[in-house]
């Protein structure tokens, strides 16, 4: 998109007027690219308004080098800040999944039906076997950020061994009932 949409547009060259104009461009036209329904315009379009900010107060070359480079752990503000990039992105990608507006909608009002959370005990039995899967996971991937694709190298065996922990560990939670033999 960016050799072939965004510089040919004029790039980021000229007002900031026009950088913002054909990143808007470029953003709605890649969730056209993925299909044409507004549910993927709408995932490009709302990628455009997360990033609108950050043009604007320029700041959208801020934050290309390594997080917590020379150190352990990131400070505050930058886990603040992954997190919150997570966050709004995975919110986004509910649109890129429901096949209608209306259907995203609905997905988010279930999300945060609050009268959908399970009772106390069942989320500290789902807290103890998935979070520290989920956290081995996670750690893995920071401590190999560094590298382009750090789950695509290193032991293959450790890696299928936590995915698998963690599908088997999900699979606890299914409401699906035994097919043959749940009415007798």
């Amino acid at each position: 998109f960016r050799d072939y949409l965004y510089i040919p547009l004029g790039g980021s060259r000229g007002s900031k007027w026009n950088a913002l104009r054909n990143t808007i461009i470029v953003f709605i036209v890649s969730g056209f690219w993925h299909g044409a329904n507004w549910t993927f315009i709408t995932w490009g379009a709302i990628h455009a308004i997360f990033f609108v900010p950050l043009l604007l107060l320029n700041r959208n070359r801020r934050y290309l080098g390594e997080v917590a480079a020379d150190r352990l752990f990131p400070r505050l503000g930058e886990f603040m800040n992954i997190l919150i990039t997570f966050a709004l992105v995975t919110l986004a990608w509910v649109f890129f999944r429901a096949e209608t507006i209306a259907q995203a909608l609905d997905y988010f009002m279930h999300m945060f039906d609050l009268s959908l959370i399970p009772d106390r005990l069942e989320i500290k039995r789902y807290a103890f076997e998935i979070l520290p899967l989920i956290f081995i996971l996670f750690s893995f991937e920071w401590f190999s950020r560094q590298n382009e694709h750090p789950m695509q190298r290193g032991r293959v065996w450790v890696k299928t061994t936590l995915i698998i922990a963690m599908l088997l560990a999900l699979g606890n939670y299914s409401n699906m009932q035994e097919f043959i033999y749940f009415q007798f």
